[in-house]
């Protein structure tokens, strides 16, 4: 990329206006800032390289050099000869673009008005494979917070507040990179520009109690893994006495025979080989009772029989998947001289068609023997 034109770093013609340039640049800025890339060496790289374009390709005079002579006119220029509306756009532009990711100096709310936690709240809850497929009421208990009365949720006591010393009430802290400047939120007062005077006694400056509390919620039919049921105004509890919304997040227990895939669900069904080939007709278990399964003759190892709408219900009332039942051929580890007379005589009963292999064999063997004549 540093081996890219200005143009083509910022991705766009040569004759781009600039109102187009500064489009393009705001969308590389986003894609590429470090704030949104911790960590990453190449996007920090490609973001620098972006805001050099930017600086060059906003100025007219700046515009105007390089097009006629590269960046090494540019460089002739020197520090002091460039001009510094690129500079002003720059600091505005990031003002708007990353105000409320931790980068912007707008306009903040009031630390007494500020939760120090978000109002909704999640816990996970698992559940056996049957509870899941055929829906259950059952009783959560949980924690959730609530507003300290005390310091009226500052976290101070008397609900005194002071001056962030970090940050020196910004609720910013400022750290430069060559000739850009970044922000962050303040690690101390998070944001607020304030901090307590002095940790509130009750809740020992955390701002909020923890309080117990049980309900029972109603599971519907065929939820499964990650899918979550929202409770409401179950949730934690702010400053003004706004109560948010508990999320309950499932996670269902494996069953032993039965196995899941979205709502369907597939059963192994272990198959003597006499079964299979003779296409008996067995009696297998679903969600719901028994099923019959009459296998083909002949039925091969992991050959499926699907039975519609025998799987589960969805959970949104979408109607209701199939059970799969998956053939799973077993042999006999010994046979004894009787069983092994008896197996001789049923394959000579079928006379050429018990030994298929030998045509394929013969002209295998027929072939390799031609090639060393």
């Amino acid at each position: 990329m540093q081996d890219l034109s200005y143009y083509e770093i910022l991705e766009v013609s040569q004759n781009a206006d600039k109102t187009t340039i500064k489009k393009a640049y705001r969308k590389m800025a986003k894609m590429y800032h470090p704030d949104k890339n911790p960590g990453d060496k190449e996007a920090e790289h490609k973001f620098k390289l972006c805001n050099e374009a930017y600086q060059c390709l906003s100025d007219d005079k700046q515009r105007s050099i390089y097009d006629r002579y590269g960046k090494e006119g540019l460089q002739g220029m020197g520090g002091g000869g460039r001009s510094s509306a690129g500079f002003d756009d720059l600091s505005s532009m990031f003002e708007e673009m990353f105000s409320g990711f931790g980068g912007g100096r707008g306009r903040r709310q009031n630390p007494a008005d500020m939760e120090k936690y978000p109002l909704d709240m999640n816990v996970d809850m698992t559940i056996s494979f049957n509870e899941a497929i055929f829906g259950c009421e059952k009783d959560i208990e949980y924690r959730y917070k609530k507003s300290c009365t005390s310091c009226k949720g500052t976290g101070a006591k008397d609900g005194k507040l002071s001056t962030c010393k970090q940050c020196d009430g910004q609720g910013q802290v400022y750290m430069k990179q060559g000739f850009m400047t970044f922000s962050q939120t303040c690690p101390v007062c998070h944001g607020a520009g304030s901090a307590p005077a002095q940790p509130c006694p009750t809740c020992h400056g955390e701002g909020f109690e923890e309080v117990k509390e049980k309900v029972t919620i109603k599971i519907p039919k065929g939820v499964d893994d990650d899918n979550r049921l929202r409770v409401s105004g179950k949730g934690n509890i702010g400053k003004r006495g706004t109560r948010g919304d508990l999320y309950v997040t499932f996670r269902v227990k494996p069953d032993k025979h039965f196995q899941r895939d979205g709502n369907d669900v597939y059963i192994a069904i272990p198959v003597f080989f006499t079964q299979a080939v003779s296409g008996d007709t067995l009696t297998i278990p679903s969600l719901t009772g028994e099923l019959e399964l009459k296998l083909d003759i002949g039925t091969k190892d992991k050959q499926h029989f699907r039975f519609r709408g025998e799987g589960i219900e969805d959970v949104h009332g979408h109607g209701k998947g199939d059970l799969i039942a998956q053939v799973n051929i077993t042999y006999p580890k010994r046979l004894n001289d009787e069983q092994k007379e008896l197996l001789a005589k049923l394959q000579d009963s079928f006379g050429i068609e018990s030994k298929p292999h030998e045509s394929v064999l013969d002209s295998a063997i027929d072939k390799m023997k031609s090639w060393f004549k």
